[in-house]
């Protein structure tokens, strides 16, 4: 539960996407006591508004006019871009949208024009971390925008996370997101082919394991998925094909500034090579284990 800093502040907040990381989100604030209402494309039943403790909505322009802060928590760019284009022909006067998805810097600059001009404000917040986390509020939180829109989300980001770092205009925050994943993708990959070499020259993974986690080597999220690379837990924090994804935008946006990441390019071909192999929905680590598994 939130702590005392967070209570609720009379917003009424909408979340627009319901996966697993929207549905996270949405539980977390309802459990804080905000009012919490969801739509999300497939259909949200009543069965299952309830469970999560939030009211379904039938669509998107019901969502915004019962709403002050509008989240979205969507899959990629073009989704991010629809969900954009209904709210600016809705009732967004004096609201306040924040995309939490994972997407291009320039996805939210393209918008926001007609956010402001239907009398919206907007800013990008992606979040650093798993559905997990944010049910427990350990999630972190990219915030690009001005510092007033920043200001009113404060409440309600610091019920969902105790890392949060304002930085920038909008735009920067999913910029940071993606340098931040950049740096951890990349760890994955030579975490692979570190234990590939280690298990040719005669080590055994719970010992390289062992020693990394207690190195310079290791990350803040080693420990936490050393269960799943010695294949003592298929606990799915975050997927294959979610990581394929994140590379891919990664790799785009690099070639358009101009910059080479060979390291994410390797990355991305061994993530894409094992989800093509039916592995898409299994744990991102699983890449790991299993390329160990057969050096």
């Amino acid at each position: 539960m939130a702590d005392a800093r967070s209570k609720p502040s009379g917003l009424r907040v909408g979340i627009i996407g319901l996966g697993k990381m929207g549905c996270a989100i949405a539980s977390r604030l309802a459990g804080a006591e905000f009012a919490v209402a969801g739509w999300t494309r497939r259909g949200l039943s009543e069965k299952e508004a309830e469970a999560i403790g939030i009211r379904s909505k039938p669509d998107v322009a019901s969502l915004a006019s019962g709403c002050d802060v509008i989240m979205l928590s969507l899959p990629d760019d073009a989704a991010v871009t629809v969900v954009l284009a209904e709210l600016c022909c809705s009732e967004i006067a004096g609201k306040l949208i924040v995309d939490t998805s994972t997407v291009s810097p320039d996805t939210l600059l393209r918008n926001v024009d007609a956010i402001e001009t239907a009398g919206g404000s907007a800013i990008d917040a992606p979040i650093s971390g798993w559905p997990q986390m944010v049910a427990s509020g350990r999630a972190g939180f990219y915030i690009g925008g001005k510092e007033q829109d920043v200001a009113r989300f404060m409440p309600i980001a610091e019920v969902l996370s105790n890392r949060i770092h304002h930085v920038g205009e909008r735009g920067a925050g999913a910029a940071a997101k993606m340098v931040n994943n950049m740096m951890l993708t990349g760890y994955w990959q030579c975490l692979k082919e570190a234990m590939q070499v280690g298990k040719k020259a005669g080590l055994s993974a719970e010992k390289m394991l062992e020693i990394l986690s207690e190195s310079p080597a290791a990350n803040g999220s080693l420990a936490g998925k050393t269960p799943v690379i010695l294949g003592q837990s298929d606990a799915v924090s975050f997927t294959v094909d979610g990581v394929v994804g994140d590379l891919t935008l990664f790799t785009e946006t690099a070639d358009r500034l101009g910059v080479d990441t060979p390291a994410i390019v390797a990355a991305l071909a061994s993530f894409k090579a094992y989800g093509e192999a039916g592995n898409g929905d299994a744990d991102f680590v699983a890449m790991v284990r299993d390329a160990f598994d057969q050096a």
